[in-house]
């Protein structure tokens, strides 16, 4: 369902780890995409030299909470953008240095509308930020429960569980070549 073309702005914006890129991640970028003509998808976490311990999340800047590449996460929402028909013209992908303010401006044009789902301290917290640089933020489906998290699908993956259930078919399917890819390097 695509808002009303007087809700609509002409240039959204989603950020996220995306580690991976989950249901969660998928209805969100739809959710997006039916308020803006176009969307940039913002990684965050996109150089792992710049990572930064945050008070509100505990645990986005560990190693073990970022075992994928901005590349690789890139991969993620492209086949999914990919599977679920959405033209490429529409959307920007791009890394997102959601730890250093001072640099959003090289990212991110004016006029952007920051779309977040705040189901936490952390999200509540990029919003607020984001409002104190001047910029536009919007919170989308206030009050919503969470359903799917991240950390689930990492632990999944790591015990052999049924992570697929968790993702889009083409993330399973960018996940998979990337697990093949590091078992060949890890063989020779």
């Amino acid at each position: 369902m695509t808002a009303p073309a007087e809700d609509r702005v002409p240039l959204g914006m989603i950020h996220g780890r995306f580690q991976p890129f989950h249901l969660g991640h998928r209805e969100y970028l739809h959710l997006a995409l039916d308020r803006s003509e176009e969307l940039i998808v913002g990684i965050t976490n996109p150089d792992p030299w710049q990572i930064a311990e945050e008070a509100a999340s505990s645990h986005r800047h560990r190693e073990d909470a970022n075992p994928f590449t901005f590349f690789e996460r890139l991969r993620m929402v492209r086949a999914v953008l990919l599977d679920d028909g959405i033209p490429l013209e529409r959307v920007y992908i791009i890394p997102f240095p959601v730890n250093l303010p001072e640099r959003w401006d090289s990212y991110v044009p004016d006029g952007a509308v920051h779309f977040v789902r705040v189901f936490s301290e952390w999200e509540q917290t990029k919003v607020d930020r984001l409002r104190e640089h001047g910029y536009r933020a919007e919170i989308l489906t206030p009050g919503i429960e969470k359903e799917i998290e991240a950390t689930e699908v990492r632990r999944r993956l790591a015990a052999g569980g049924d992570w697929r259930a968790l993702v889009p078919p083409g993330t399973a399917r960018v996940i998979e070549v990337i697990e093949a890819q590091r078992a060949a390097a890890g063989a020779r």
